[in-house]
């Protein structure tokens, strides 16, 4: 299921993307494997037109990908590129090398597939509203934290403003101090006593 969700998605955007076939077409025949730990494990090969196909050999593949599952709620909000920096490639140098640019380059043109459902002037309007949403859904969540964090360190100082971290730091190293020093006195104490 995870295996043919993986490869058809990945096969679309190879669609999309012909300077991502013609990168892994000289790869033709190269297996490798994706482990989403510690869940699943996907076996694919390169096509030789450049796109994705299961390989279901036991053959150790020539290059594995290891990607933690605690990582993809990133790769679903930061996008491939940034989940690939978390991604440990081991194998052949060169097919990882391909693997690894492909998977942090490609892109999603999410207006080239509806314009083939609504025309490609609805098309481009309904991405670029998108683009508007998301990046108000983010000047929106930054002005919340902002504000958030002035509440916490101002008007109800739960936490410790930057311009204040200083001073009481010096004031946690002379609690310590006299912390440190009382606990000889009582020792001094309990030793006469």
């Amino acid at each position: 299921m995870l295996s043919s969700l993986f490869l058809s998605a990945t096969n679309h955007l190879l669609a999309q993307s012909g300077w991502a076939r013609a990168r892994l077409r000289p790869h033709a025949g190269h297996s490798a494997r994706l482990v989403l730990a510690p869940f699943a494990e996907i076996r694919f090969s390169v096509s030789a037109d450049g796109h994705l196909a299961e390989h279901a050999s036991e053959e150790a593949p020539e290059v594995s990908l290891h990607l933690a599952v605690a990582e993809l709620p990133r790769l679903l909000v930061d996008g491939l590129e940034t989940a690939m920096r978390h991604v440990r490639i081991e194998g052949n140098a060169e097919f990882a090398e391909a693997l690894g640019f492909v998977f942090r380059h490609l892109r999603w043109d999410a207006e080239e597939d509806l314009a083939r459902i609504f025309g490609d002037i609805a098309a481009h309007r309904m991405v670029a509203g998108g683009q508007r949403v998301v990046g108000e859904a983010q000047r929106t969540a930054a002005r919340l934290s902002g504000s958030v964090a002035e509440y916490l360190t101002e008007e109800a100082p739960l936490l410790v403003s930057r311009h204040a971290l200083p001073a009481f730091a010096q004031e946690l190293i002379a609690v310590r101090d006299a912390v440190a020093r009382l606990d000889k006195r009582i020792a001094r104490l309990e030793k006469s006593v």
